[in-house]
């Protein structure tokens, strides 16, 4: 099995070089609106922005910011196949305008559009980005009742573009039971509070949030193992450092990222080739995890188990029999595109 992964050194509001309708999941983390790291992103692409800030409109300046992502999501619409997922990290924004301090809801304001486009809200995620500061409040001190709570959460936008999937032929099918997670990674992966700690992870990124809004690898991880199956196309419009693309890689799928910024997206394309060991030792802890899990469970006494044909190991449900996690092979970058390989085919029969 090969995959293939492309950088696009383009605005994410104009995606002509991929087809359209061959997206079947979107995974990004948007600029966010009204947070001041981003503002000149926003008023560089309109400058009606900057005067709504410099003459203390906010609500303007909210609503001309996500005007401009309106575009973006409108042309991600028309890559996306019928039945695939859009999934969006976003947080909502508190900002000091001429000396009032107001919570803009970025969240709320992009589940407005995708509605708009006809699109399934499905239930979000929460997730928890602890903090270690001692102060968990600001405003007014130990005296009410001008202090206001500190933000220690994001949220996951869940949308679906028509109905259910379906998986017919038999090619399709075998691909689904291949994506398979295990068990006990679903009882954590489908809850609606994912405690997963800022960007620190097993793939290290050279460059930092304050530059490109990248969120941990495991966010994209899960989500891509959720919503889509091998050989599937996924989307980042916001590609940045490149996480979405690296956790595409891992789990077998293909992708495209957009990245406006040369630098970035050079970066990406320059780090692919290096990327073997790392994501490799990932497949391989979720192997070992689950081979743990198991031993735990068996010496708990329970003894119901079936057993998954590629990897002859103890699984916990018939869903599991058939879930396969080869490791990869080879890694080729060639300039913006990169091609993976897999060891090993899934066994006959399976």
């Amino acid at each position: 099995m090969q995959t293939f992964h492309e950088i696009l050194h383009t605005s994410s509001a104009h995606l002509e070089a991929i087809q359209d309708k061959s997206v079947a999941l979107v995974v990004t983390s948007p600029p966010y609106p009204m947070i001041e790291m981003w503002d000149d992103i926003f008023i560089n692409q309109n400058p009606l922005i900057g005067e709504a800030l410099s003459q203390f409109d906010g609500t303007r300046a909210f609503e001309l910011m996500h005007e401009t992502l309106d575009a973006i999501w409108e042309e991600v619409d028309r890559k996306m196949i019928n039945n695939g997922f859009v999934c969006i990290n976003i947080g909502d924004a508190t900002k000091t305008i001429n000396g009032q301090f107001q919570l803009y809801p970025n969240h709320a304001r992009i589940i407005q559009k995708f509605m708009e486009m006809g699109y399934s809200v499905l239930p979000d995620i929460i997730w928890r980005k602890q903090t270690n500061a001692p102060n968990k409040f600001m405003g007014s001190g130990m005296f009410p009742a001008g202090a206001y709570v500190t933000f220690e959460h994001e949220y996951i936008l869940i949308f679906r573009k028509g109905g259910k999937r379906e998986f017919k032929l038999k090619e399709e099918k075998q691909l689904r039971q291949e994506s398979a997670y295990f068990w006990e990674e679903r009882n954590v992966w489908f809850s609606d509070l994912w405690d997963i700690k800022g960007t620190g992870q097993q793939m290290k990124v050279e460059k930092s949030r304050e530059r490109s809004g990248a969120f941990p690898f495991e966010l994209a991880y899960r989500l891509i193992n959720m919503y889509s199956v091998k050989g599937d196309t996924v989307l980042d419009p916001f590609v940045g450092t490149g996480t979405t693309v690296f956790a595409a890689m891992c789990a077998g799928r293909n992708s495209y990222g957009a990245e406006i910024d040369m630098e970035l997206a050079l970066s990406i394309a320059q780090q692919a080739g290096t990327l073997q060991k790392n994501l490799n030792n990932i497949i391989q802890t979720r192997l070992d995890q689950h081979q743990q899990f198991v031993q735990a469970e068996v010496e708990k006494g329970k003894d119901k188990w079936y057993t998954n044909l590629p990897h002859q190991f103890k699984v916990k449900t018939k869903q599991e029999v058939n879930l396969y996690l080869p490791l990869i092979e080879n890694i080729l970058a060639m300039d913006n595109k990169v091609f993976v390989t897999y060891s090993g085919s899934t066994p006959s029969g399976t």
